[in-house]
């Protein structure tokens, strides 16, 4: 027997995607430069090595 009363997942969707939205995208920035500082980090180790 279905539930009577408002739908559960309607009310706050927008509001839900909107944060969902911003936590993949803060992880996705913080994926890119932790993997442009360790770039950096290995270009760097490479020149010291080569001197």
């Amino acid at each position: 027997m279905a539930k009577s009363g408002s739908e559960k997942n309607t009310k706050n969707k927008a509001k839900h995607t909107k944060l969902m939205n911003r936590k993949k995208n803060k992880l996705r920035q913080e994926k890119a430069d932790r993997k442009a500082r360790l770039k950096e980090l290995t270009a760097k180790m490479k020149e010291k090595k080569e001197n």
